[in-house]
């Protein structure tokens, strides 16, 4: 449950006993210091608020709220702890560079699982471990890039980074020479359409709700052409015997640039041991025909995954007062609460970023030192802003503007999805190039099903996805060890080769370096193509920081930007 909460709260104030009668919210009675003289209770308004978040009154569910909370007094939650760390799939798993890449994340403990069509090659190729599903470390899902429908969202539940090394296969023609000339080859399975554009599509439509995307998820707000509304109503303290009152609309014009916002509005008293106001939505059913069945209104949609992020980032004008964050991760009312408090300028629009691991378990005032780790990825969008007493609070009218609640990423940002692309994919259409000079697939690129028009496609669509992203272009794979020295460049014009280890490599550490973040880059090592490179065994070369080179990289660079100017030299 996420119970997103603007409090006036300070728990010096406040002793919390046992109340008598049923509550809604909380099975509690505050004692505060507060007005001494009773205003009259507005009971109507009362049953109205009831009504309004739990529809029409049921003996049942009143009886089995009092036997649950008679029965277990104290919050009982199971303590399941989360991989922090998170997994990385490995889309491609058997291909050349994808395998070696399974075997560096896992040479370093990393949790993996690979993405792949045929299980009995991953077991040939990956070892006989690598598809023991339940294994947290290391398993195997099989399905087809092409195919959404092989694709299904288990696959993906944990999963917080992606290396794709995916690509379309290309083979001999029947009757090709020893030496299997590049000219006498063809695409042997699926088309480069069918991988690099549609697949590519399919693959990221279904890995960005887990790896999440740069500008965060909209929870609630207005911003730009993003509009994501809620149903609001006010949970005020009358369900407490308080006399407070407020509600939440929207603002057509008051928001920071002349746009729409919600307003949190209202006046809050401490008449009859009150002192808060909140606002809590409401989400009514989806009624098509295929849900006409289901209850009309309730208190909490479906949890919201927001796993792949690091926090919520409130944007709203603030009053000087101190407000609470409190997330939940059960629907009952009465549970544990992760907790976090925060200050607001007055008069002044502000980003208030509220990190998950901040959070502190609260269950009825009291921090609650052996509670389940917060988990992210069970949220329910139940959103309440409540007024309390604290140092700041001052009774009266308020209003408070909030324009967006999201969730983020916090900085450094690093790469969420690494892919292995192709040198030359901007070059097919670069007026006044030597084809001669260039790679067979820049001179066969239609014989070959319009390979590199495709890949590069399939980058297009990586770029505007909003994950952060590296994309990858080794020049001439090899099957040649790591460690030569490497040139890494931009603008898609170096011709020559590179290993396939040492490309893996450079993708595992693009995961961690915030330098390779949505960059495109070229890279080849500085061995000629004719040369052979070896490695003595008795002296390998050091291991490269790959940092050096990230380091070197501009955002916005990847060839296209010159295909109207003179060619660049190669």
């Amino acid at each position: 449950v996420l119970e997103l909460s603007l409090q006036f709260d300070t728990f010096q104030h406040l002793v919390y006993q046992q109340y008598s009668s049923f509550q809604p919210v909380r099975t509690y009675k505050r004692t505060i210091m507060a007005q001494a003289g009773n205003q009259g209770w507005d009971l109507g308004r009362f049953f109205r608020t009831l009504y309004f978040f739990n529809g029409p009154p049921s003996p049942a569910k009143f009886i089995e709220f009092v036997v649950g909370k008679l029965s277990n007094p104290s919050p009982s939650e199971p303590v399941n702890a989360m991989d922090s760390s998170g997994i990385v799939l490995v889309a491609g798993a058997t291909g050349g560079v994808g395998r070696r890449v399974v075997n560096i994340l896992r040479n370093k403990g990393l949790p993996v699982r690979v993405l792949v069509r045929n299980k009995d090659k991953a077991r040939s190729m990956l070892g006989p471990d690598i598809d023991l599903v339940g294994n947290l470390t290391n398993f195997q899902v099989v399905g087809d890039i092409t195919k959404d429908s092989t694709l299904a969202p288990e696959y993906f539940k944990g999963v917080k980074k992606v290396i794709n090394a995916v690509s379309v296969i290309v083979g001999p023609k029947e009757g090709d020479t020893p030496d299997r000339a590049k000219y006498s080859q063809q695409i042997k399975g699926d088309s480069p359409e069918m991988v690099e554009c549609i697949g590519m599509k399919i693959l990221i439509n279904a890995v960005k709700a887990s790896v999440g995307v740069r500008s965060g998820k909209l929870i609630y707000g207005y911003e730009g052409n993003s509009v994501k509304e809620l149903a609001w109503g006010a949970l005020d303290d009358i369900v407490m015997g308080g006399v407070s009152e407020s509600s939440f609309q929207v603002d057509p014009t008051g928001g920071e640039n002349g746009g729409p916002t919600g307003l949190f509005k209202g006046v809050v008293s401490t008449a009859n041991n009150g002192g808060f106001t909140s606002i809590r939505t409401r989400v009514a059913c989806d009624m098509t025909k295929e849900k006409l069945s289901c209850i009309c209104f309730q208190n909490f949609p479906v949890p919201e995954d927001l796993s792949a992020y690091d926090g919520l980032e409130l944007r709203l004008k603030g009053d000087g007062r101190r407000y609470k964050l409190i997330v939940r991760m059960s629907s009952d009312w009465d549970t544990i609460g992760y907790t976090l408090s925060f200050d607001t300028v007055e008069g002044q629009w502000q980003s208030v970023r509220l990190p998950f691991s901040s959070l502190r378990p609260i269950f009825r005032a009291r921090t609650v030192s052996d509670a389940p780790p917060f988990d992210p990825s069970n949220i329910i969008s139940k959103f309440e802003y409540d007024g309390k007493l604290n140092p700041t609070f001052v009774e009266g009218a308020f209003q408070l503007p909030v324009s967006s609640i999201r969730s983020y990423i916090k900085d450094p940002i690093t790469p969420r999805f690494v892919h292995v692309g192709s040198a030359g994919v901007t070059r097919t259409e670069r007026p006044g190039l030597d084809l001669s000079k260039q790679p067979p697939a820049v001179r066969l690129n239609k014989e070959l099903g319009f390979i590199l028009t495709f890949k590069l496609k399939g980058e297009d669509l990586i770029r505007e996805s909003g994950i952060p992203y590296t994309i990858v272009r080794p020049c001439a794979l090899t099957e040649e060890p790591a460690g030569a020295d490497l040139i890494f460049d931009q603008g898609d014009n170096i011709t020559g080769k590179i290993s396939r280890e040492e490309v893996a490599r450079i993708c595992v550490a693009a995961l961690e370096s915030p330098y390779a973040c949505d960059k495109t880059f070229e890279v080849k090592s500085v061995v000629p193509f004719s040369d052979p490179f070896t490695v003595d065994p008795e002296n390998p070369p050091p291991e490269k920081d790959y940092d050096v080179y990230f380091k070197t990289l501009k955002d916005g660079i990847t060839g296209k930007e010159v295909l109207e100017r003179s060619p660049a030299a190669v």
